[in-house]
């Protein structure tokens, strides 16, 4: 067992400990529980095939599209706008 100092957002850590503390569990025992569980998925995504994303050439985004809201891309792309 190694001892390491991780360094977490304050509302994070709060949040952690209190489901930490409802589970009767400890902070430390969380955090190798979502290592253990995040690094089994990565095995699993591992092996799929990659996804091949289409591109485009262009001159960037459609007029009146910003990345910032991404409520209007999502609102477009749902030919709402």
């Amino acid at each position: 067992m190694h001892e390491n100092m991780v360094i977490l957002d304050d509302k994070l850590h709060r949040a952690a400990k209190e489901y930490a503390a409802r589970h009767g569990t400890t902070l430390a025992a969380l955090i190798e529980e979502a290592l253990r569980l995040r690094l089994s998925q990565r095995r699993e995504a591992g092996t799929r095939r990659p996804v091949r994303l289409p591109t485009f050439r262009g001159d960037g985004l459609q007029p009146g599209i910003t990345l910032d809201d991404m409520g209007t891309v999502y609102d477009r792309l749902d030919g709402l706008r």
